[in-house]
């Protein structure tokens, strides 16, 4: 039985070799429930060795260690061969903004792999109307631009941007959402995983949804590299 403080439940589970001692370990999740909701406080990270039973607690960062539905995912991202542990947590916000981390426990050494507040201040793009129903996204991390045609929208959604004529009737800039997002695929089938990493993109306002970035990020050089990028839109 695992001792954890009285307040505290455990919220998420999963068993694998995470130190790399090739014995399976257990790792958990915790956290303070609250009553009558199913929002999460004060999440911790645990790891019992499963060759010699210590327990090691990682606490999360304190100003993203609370949300909803915390996930687990034990994985090998980095080609070493030794899973590491991929930790997801919804925010509940109207966004659909998650917090992710991604822990090397190597040697029962925690390591953080990919914070999502790094990704988010590193991703960044503008959403720009343009005449003629097109939105211009620029991704300033690679200097790539996309266009979505919103010709095929509903007509009444255009007639409040543009005129007869194509031209937009003030400028109006959107924006892309901090990371909503980020799964584990390994694409090339070779054991080791990429992370497919989704940020909405906005109109005039949230619920404005044009669609999504997509970026996969591989592990090289001892950090998460852009492997590509692609635009998805959603239909009219």
């Amino acid at each position: 039985m695992y001792n954890y403080r009285t307040n505290q439940s455990v919220v998420a589970y999963g068993v694998g070799d995470v130190t790399g001692d090739k014995v399976p370990d257990h790792v958990y999740l915790t956290g303070t429930k609250t009553p009558d909701s199913p929002f999460i406080q004060q999440i911790t990270l645990h790891v019992q060795d499963g060759r010699t039973g210590s327990i090691t607690n990682v606490p999360l960062p304190k100003n993203a260690n609370a949300g909803y539905n915390p996930f687990l995912f034990l994985g090998d991202f980095t080609g070493d061969g030794v899973a590491d542990i991929l930790i997801s947590i919804a925010t509940g916000g109207s966004g659909g903004i998650m917090y992710h981390y991604l822990y090397s426990f190597l040697n029962n050494k925690p390591k953080l792999l990919f914070d999502f507040n790094k990704y988010n201040e590193e991703y960044t793009y503008e959403v720009i109307y343009q005449d003629n129903y097109k939105v211009k996204v620029i991704s300033q991390k690679n200097n790539q631009a996309y266009l979505i045609d919103l010709a095929m929208r509903d007509p009444e959604y255009l007639n409040e941007i543009y005129d007869e004529n194509g031209k937009l009737k003030n400028s109006i800039t959107g924006f892309v959402n901090p990371l909503s997002g980020l799964y584990p695929v390994d694409f090339d089938y070779n054991h080791v995983f990429e992370l497919s990493a989704y940020q909405k993109i906005a109109g005039r306002y949230n619920a404005d949804a044009l669609g999504y970035v997509l970026n996969t990020l591989s592990w090289k050089n001892n950090k998460f590299l852009l492997q590509n990028q692609n635009v998805a839109i959603f239909g009219s």
